[in-house]
């Protein structure tokens, strides 16, 4: 078995909406289809992937560098011990092949797409979903039935307004949220108190506000802001500064003692260590 081609469509997903960095007045995704040569009823097994908003489509990268390489691979060295399935680690070996370690950037958007059309693939092909798989591989062999999920929102937008912000989060809760996110940094630190505050209002015991910087704020900023949303019970106060920034984080940490959350723009497994040692360097 083999892996025949890897299909990318670049698709606009523009709106008036944005956060404290960026709008997505031009922002893009990339389609991504993992054909394999493996047929079921009659159809080859197709696997499926696409990046989120905030990372713009990779088609250039995919086409140039990652899809040829898996392409002109010999099949037999992208499959598992058993021959019959394809190994997404050896995938992802074959794209990082002749690629300079570190500066990962936006390629793991890249890459990381592929891979995700690949495991999917793979799940298809061993005919079982796909979180049943990675519990019997990587787990206990039982996968949990829950899974915690949150509304994420609060964009800022032309002639939203506070009415507009409430509609919005009441309509998360509605749904059965009990914990919703909204965006600041884009805006004066007293509009955003007033912006978090208006939510807070909405909300019913058990029921909980996250905020997200979206990487926005310098350390004064942050810190500013840290103290300033002290005084409310947040879920989370995600991504103040640059996810690169380790100082700014940990000084964060001595003023805001409320929860911290960051590392969904680290590129790289050795990024997002715990405690690597090279943060202790001299």
């Amino acid at each position: 078995m083999k892996i025949i081609d890897i299909i990318e469509s670049t698709r606009p997903i523009k709106s008036d909406i944005r956060n404290a960095y960026i709008d997505f007045s031009k922002m893009t995704l990339s389609l991504v289809a993992v054909v394999t040569d493996v047929v079921r009823d009659g159809k080859p097994v197709i696997g499926y992937g696409f990046n989120s908003n905030g990372r713009y489509g990779q088609g250039s990268l995919i086409r140039e560098r990652f899809r040829p390489r898996v392409l002109e691979a010999a099949p037999a060295t992208l499959l598992d011990e058993t021959g019959d399935n394809i190994d997404p680690h050896k995938v992802w070996a074959c794209m990082m092949s002749n690629e300079k370690p570190g500066g990962h950037g936006e390629r793991s958007v890249a890459v990381g797409t592929i891979d995700m059309a690949v495991w999917d693939a793979v799940a298809k092909i061993e005919q079982k979903p796909l979180y049943e798989l990675l519990a019997q591989r990587y787990g206990n062999g039982q996968a949990n039935p829950r899974v915690f999920v949150y509304a994420a929102g609060g964009y800022y937008h032309p002639g939203k307004g506070l009415d507009g912000l409430r509609h919005e989060m009441t309509s998360y809760l509605e749904r059965g949220y009990s914990v919703v996110k909204m965006k600041i940094g884009g805006a004066s630190l007293a509009e955003d108190m007033a912006r978090i505050e208006s939510v807070l209002k909405l909300l019913q015991p058990g029921q909980q506000l996250a905020v997200d910087a979206n990487g926005r704020f310098d350390l004064p900023t942050a810190i500013d802001y840290g103290k300033a949303l002290s005084a409310y019970p947040l879920f989370w106060y995600e991504e103040a500064g640059d996810p690169l920034d380790y100082e700014l984080q940990a000084r964060l940490g001595e003023v805001y003692q409320g929860s911290l959350a960051t590392g969904e723009n680290l590129f790289s497994m050795q990024d997002a260590q715990p405690d690597p040692p090279w943060r202790h360097a001299a």
